[in-house]
């Protein structure tokens, strides 16, 4: 890789080390990441707008570095990269800032081929391969076996209530923000102003994935992750629509599903599955406690099997 940095963009490394599938390299004080372009190529038209519009707002966003021939993509064994350049790799941010962020880049119309929205079909084709999947492959894993059917079933759960929430309160007049396909707990800039994350989704979205992995990353956490959905509630007014969405987000076990593909990939071992599962019950009170906060503000629908 130190070959095509030198010819596709005139940079010298001299230590080059991979972490998490990133080659990363420092040159004039930043921190560069040479990655796998992971999105659809008819996408980058519109992160690349993104970057530009984010940069005219002040906002110091990962830049994506032209190669040699004035292209972003750089063509390695077949495969699309792109150069990333972070200043502050690690800096922090946390739902404040991302609050603040989201409000600074909304999306006037649904034209951008960023745009997403439709959980219900998407979590409908996620649930259905996930569970062909598990026929074909999961047979000798039995943690997987074991603990599937539960998450399944609040993914259902999760389904319904944006069946329901689109049916009874949507209106295209709600509020859609510059977002992220998956936001974790650190948020790193690295992650949070990665371009290759960036989408156009409710801002409620970012909200719940952030609170969800805030809850799951320690034990020390889950009264935090519980204390920042009082302060956003407080903070942030939202119509029924986007409360009704905020609690199915949360209902939806993308912190479960997100370690099964890697385990099922042989990314992740599947004992890592074995402390999101032992957490079952205080995240089961976690979203009760949030139902009750949330009904404060509006009347969202109750589901009977957890708000006893």
């Amino acid at each position: 890789m130190k070959e095509t940095i030198k010819y596709y963009y005139d940079i010298d490394v001299d230590n080059l080390e991979e972490i998490d599938g990133k080659y990363h390299f420092k040159f004039q004080n930043r921190d560069f990441f040479f990655i796998y372009y992971n999105r659809d190529i008819d996408e980058l038209d519109d992160i690349i707008l993104c970057i530009n519009d984010m940069k005219q707002k002040g906002i110091l966003v990962n830049d994506i570095i032209l190669n040699r021939n004035q292209q972003f993509l750089t063509k390695v064994d077949e495969y699309n990269y792109i150069l990333m350049a972070v200043s502050n790799a690690s800096e922090e941010y946390d739902i404040f800032d991302i609050m603040n962020y989201n409000s600074k880049l909304q999306l006037n119309n649904k034209n951008s081929k960023l745009y997403r929205n439709n959980w219900k079909n998407l979590w409908i084709q996620k649930v259905d391969y996930l569970e062909y999947q598990i026929r074909e492959l999961g047979l000798n894993k039995s943690v997987i076996k074991d603990s599937f059917s539960y998450y399944v079933g609040l993914a259902e759960n999760a389904i319904s209530y944006v069946d329901n929430a689109n049916f009874k309160y949507f209106t295209n007049s709600v509020n859609i923000v510059l977002s992220h396909r998956r936001i974790f707990y650190p948020n790193y800039k690295l992650n949070f102003m990665n371009p290759l994350s960036f989408i156009f989704d409710l801002e409620v979205r970012d909200i719940a994935e952030y609170l969800k992995s805030l809850f799951f990353s320690d034990d020390e956490f889950e009264d935090v992750a519980f204390e920042d959905l009082v302060y956003y509630l407080k903070l942030r007014r939202l119509s029924i629509y986007e409360y009704s969405m905020l609690y199915a987000r949360l209902l939806y076990p993308s912190y479960y599903f997100d370690i099964y593909e890697e385990v099922m990939n042989k990314d992740r071992d599947e004992e890592d599955l074995v402390l999101i599962i032992n957490k079952n019950q205080k995240y089961e009170e976690f979203l009760k406690k949030t139902y009750l906060e949330i009904t404060k503000y509006a009347p969202i629908e109750k589901i009977d099997w957890l708000i006893s």
